[in-house]
């Protein structure tokens, strides 16, 4: 990939390196209230059974105007998943004091209040169950809301546990199929955050941009439509030099450079993590492949200008 040919989008990558308005996040923050007040009056979220807080793009301040819902997570406490990573894996849970919940508060029930709460408070027409999260919208022209059901997990990797730095805590959503996914919101914060500083701020606004950018190729039929999250892991796997120029142009163009080089094949980008830096970005149980990044990213390239 040779030299930039396409000064003109400087003034644009300013524009879309900006989180949205002022206006934008209050509306946000009034929705995501809305759903915390909402299963308060169901007794869900006043239980220590229960936590309520934001995650994905605008708890990481990453969205953009395009990507407006609000994801909610209301994860159960009552009990929690585990598994032994491989350096533990010679002792039983019950030998590390990891018991199984005996109670009878199950994974089905706790959708159910949730669903309670939430139609309840918005009503049935504005609440919609989907394979993973409730769908909450009142009419057409109120703000979205992603409300994901999850539980208390960890991923213990020292015989040390229960001590506090023995185990990795995230949370666990279960899908209609009966799968089980691991996510790790709080490390997505943190780690995001740190990169962020590393960068001179410029991480996060390069992850914007390219949110953009993808939503802009997605509507044009130029490539098929990526999660926000991709984009986020994508930029995050970018060294930390390749940011901090004085062009947007020029960290815009190192982005793509980096990412379109290094998915050219599986063996290159085998070792790329998500932010929360506890999963693999290109795992076989991922949803996105390396060549999905490999063509945005030589899509991206073309649609800019570069040569």
């Amino acid at each position: 990939m040779g030299r930039i040919v396409a000064d003109s989008w400087e003034d644009t990558l300013r524009k879309w390196k900006n989180p949205p308005s002022e206006n934008e996040k209050s509306k946000r923050d009034r929705k995501e209230n809305q759903i915390r007040d909402a299963l308060k009056a169901a007794n869900i979220a006043e239980l220590s059974r229960a936590s309520v807080y934001s995650k994905g793009s605008y708890a990481n301040n990453t969205n953009v105007r395009l990507d407006y819902d609000v994801d909610i997570a209301v994860e159960c406490r009552e009990f929690f998943y585990s598994d032994l990573v491989e350096g533990v894996s010679g002792f039983s849970k019950p030998e590390l004091g990891i018991f199984d919940y005996t109670g009878d508060y199950s994974v089905e029930k706790f959708k159910n209040d949730v669903e309670t709460g939430l139609v309840d408070a918005f009503g049935q027409r504005a609440v919609q169950r989907g394979k993973i999260a409730f769908r909450v919208r009142e009419s057409k022209t109120t703000l979205p809301a992603d409300v994901v059901p999850c539980f208390q997990y960890k991923l213990v990797h020292s015989v040390e546990y229960p001590s506090e730095n023995s185990y990795v805590e995230g949370h666990c959503v279960f899908p209609k199929n009966g799968s089980r996914i691991e996510n790790y919101p709080k490390q997505q914060v943190m780690y995001g955050t740190a990169k962020n500083d590393q960068t001179m701020r410029r991480y996060k606004r390069l992850v914007r941009i390219l949110k953009h950018l993808e939503n802009r190729l997605s509507k044009e039929g130029v490539i098929e439509d990526l999660p926000s999250y991709f984009i986020e892991c994508l930029v995050y796997n970018v060294p930390d030099q390749y940011f901090g120029n004085d062009k947007y142009l020029d960290d815009f163009q190192n982005v793509l450079a980096l990412i379109y080089n290094e998915t050219k094949n599986q063996a290159q980008c085998k070792d790329w993590i998500e932010v929360n830096e506890v999963k693999y970005l290109f795992h076989s149980s991922q949803n996105w492949t390396y060549s999905d990044a490999h063509t945005f990213a030589h899509k991206a390239w073309d649609y800019i200008g570069f040569s």
